[in-house]
Order: structure tokens, then C-alpha cells, then sequence
């Protein structure tokens, strides 16, 4: 399936029906009295968080979103039927926000979160509703009131708790596969990774999270170079970033030390708060360093670098040095965790639509 993340709708609550004037005529009753019936409510249209879709493909396609009107009001004191509401099933992580002011009207974190896009409208009053002691022989009924329509701009976050971050070829894809059950694309050219892969990591019984690897950045990614741009948005809602680098690249003209601050660089262009976040560097490919030459190459990578926070030295092909830092990220992970409140983050443990382990 295509992976989409963005998309844009119309909706349109259905109006209610007219409220209808009318009188009881039968045959030696006379003055019946007025029996016009209310119209009936308009459908709304709900967006609901589905945890067994992970893409907005269904809305690139279909675009227009109706709900019925409600049916009028006819005599006999016959009220309108209410019409059906629309529910649109959409990922969890989702973002609502109006089209043409960008203000956010929903975020759909939670599975089965129930959310109201556009209110149906309520059915007009008959002349039924009219009557009083001082009014025998109501005239009177109003129109259905009009539903509300909508044009909506869907934006797709994912629900991870750590991001891999790193230029194409760094391997990430190989590390999401050593470490969950997840089987993205892997080959030796770049930009491999055309949409974000989630999956699912085991760190012992009952401990797990979510992570989430996305297309390589280059430099320029901020102003639209490479593919990594368009799905930086999914890790903002990550607890961690995992910064991978390849530290055995095949052209010896290539310096991992400027590769390293480059995608650092575009981070803190893109977006602030996720250049804030904790960050932790991951050297990859040690399987293809000589083992004299490992340790001098990490310290002079890291000096380089003036990097102060966690270093992990693995190889994602070779399986090596992957344990110590799934139980260390779990552990920070979990200590985040317990420091937000729900309210404030909502998310839930493991999405459905990713790979588990």
C-alpha cells in the first residue's frame, strides 16, 4: 500500500429538514387543531482513530464527504426522520486542521477517539410546536437549519517513541530490522526508504516501544532537498532521536564528522523543538573498521564532533552491541513515560499497523 500522510477534504453535514404546517381534518371534528410535525437532524460527520490503518491513502482519492439531510416534517404529527451520521476512519496520529486558517481542530491520538468535524443540522419547527392556549391555530414553521461544511487539511504523525535520524545509507533500515520484527526495503543505494517504518521493540517481558525509521537526510533537506524533509514531521512526536552515522562510508572522501553536523544543522532548521529533544549518537558499520582501528577512530569521531551525550558503538548487520542499547533506550523511554502525565501525552504504548516483534 502507498504510504500518504497528507490530504486534503471536503465535508458537509447534512441540513435538517423543514418543519411542516398542517391541520387535523376529519370529518365531525372540526377545529382539529394543527398537527405539523418537526423536520428531522441533518447527519454529522465524525473522524474517528482507527489503530489498523497507518496511511491516509483512502482520503487522496476521495475527497468529498456528504452526510444526508434530514427528512421533513409531515402532518399527523409526524416528525422527520434524523439521517445517518458519516464516520471517517483515519490513523491514529492524525491532525484536523482547517484548510484555510491552519487552526487545529482535532488530534486523534488515542485509538477509537471520536471527534466531530461538522455538526448536522436541526430540522425546522412544525406548527405543532407552536401551540398554545392563546394560539389555537398556529401558521407558524421555520426551515431546517443549514449543516456545517468544511474544507479540511489531514496531516499524518506517527505514534513513535524513537526516531532513527541519519543520511541515506547509514543503516537504518538494517537497524530497524536487527532490532524489531519490521522489514523495510534494504539495498546499497541511497534513499532505500521512501516512507516511514515502524516496528515494535522487545527489550524483555512486558518491555517494549516503538520506533520509527524515515527516509535519509542530506544537506538542504530543510529547503527541499533529498526526501527527508517531508517526513520529519514524524518524529516529533518521539521521546528520543537516535542519530546514526556511518562510520566505515565507501568513499574515503566522505567525513562522517561532516555528514554528522550537516544532518545536525538541518534539524535545528527544520524545527526547533525537535532539534531540543534528547539525541543520542549511534555509531554504525564498526563490523567494517578494522578492530585495531575501532576505538582510535570513536574517540577521534567523537572529538570531532564535541559530542557530550550517550555514545553507542554497534553493527546493525553483524548484530553486535545492540542489546545494551535497546535496554538503555527503553529505560529512558520508560522513565519519560512516567514523567507526562495523560493528559498531556496521550499516546498509547503500541499502535496497531507496525511490525511486532
Amino acid at each position: 500500500m502507498k504510504f500518504v500522510d497528507e490530504a486534503t477534504i471536503d465535508v458537509a453535514a447534512g441540513s435538517g429538514g423543514a418543519g411542516c404546517m398542517s391541520f387535523r381534518r376529519e370529518k365531525f371534528i372540526p377545529f382539529g387543531g394543527p398537527n405539523g410535525g418537526d423536520g428531522g437532524r441533518g447527519g454529522s460527520v465524525y473522524a474517528v482513530a482507527d489503530r489498523n490503518l497507518n496511511t491516509l491513502i483512502d482520503f487522496r482519492y476521495a475527497r468529498r464527504h456528504e452526510a444526508r439531510h434530514g427528512e421533513h416534517g409531515r402532518g399527523s404529527d409526524q416528525y422527520g426522520a434524523a439521517s445517518e451520521d458519516i464516520v471517517l476512519r483515519m490513523p491514529v496520529g492524525t491532525i484536523v486542521k482547517d484548510f484555510e486558517t491552519g487552526e487545529v481542530i482535532a488530534e486523534l491520538l488515542v485509538p477509537d477517539e471520536r471527534v466531530l468535524l461538522a455538526k448536522g443540522g436541526d430540522g425546522g419547527f412544525g406548527n405543532l410546536h407552536f401551540k398554545s392556549s392563546t394560539n389555537r391555530a398556529p401558521r407558524q414553521k421555520t426551515p431546517g437549519w443549514p449543516g456545517e461544511q468544511k474544507k479540511l487539511k489531514l496531516e499524518l504523525r506517527v505514534l513513535a517513541d524513537v526516531g532513527l535520524l541519519g543520511m541515506p545509507n547509514a543503516g537504518k533500515s538494517t537497524l530497524i530490522t536487527a532490532i524489531s520484527n519490521a522489514r523495510p526495503k534494504i539495498a546499497d543505494y541511497p534513499f532505500t526508504t521512501l516512507h516511514p517504518n515502524l516496528g515494535v521493540v522487545r527489550a524483555g517481558p512486558e518491555r517494549s516501544f516503538v520506533v520509527a525509521d524515515i527516509p535519509g537526510l542530506i544537506e538542504g533537506a530543510s529547503e527541499g532537498a533529498g526526501l527527508g524533509h517531508q517526513f520529519l514531521r514524524h518524529l516529533q512526536r518521539t521521546r528520543l532521536l537516535l542519530h546514526v552515522v556511518d562510520l566505515a562510508p565507501f568513499d574515503d572522501a566522505v567525513d562522517p564528522v561532516a555528514q554528522a553536523k550537516a544532518i545536525v544543522k538541518e534539524l535545528r532548521k527544520y524545527d526547533e523543538a525537535l532539534y531540543q529533544k534528547p539525541r543520542w549518537l549511534v555509531l554504525n558499520k564498526l563490523d567494517m573498521v578494522p578492530e585495531e582501528e575501532r576505538e582510535a577512530r570513536v574517540k577521534d569521531f567523537v572529538k570531532r564532533l564535541r559530542w557530550k551525550g550517550p555514545v553507542f558503538q554497534i553493527s546493525a548487520l553483524a548484530h553486535t552491541g545492540l542489546d545494551p542499547m535497546v535496554q538503555a533506550i527503553y529505560e529512558h523511554v520508560a522513565a519519560a513515560k512516567v514523567v507526562l502525565p495523560p493528559e498531556v501525552d496521550p499516546r498509547f504504548d503500541t499502535p496497531v499497523g507496525v511490525a511486532d516483534a
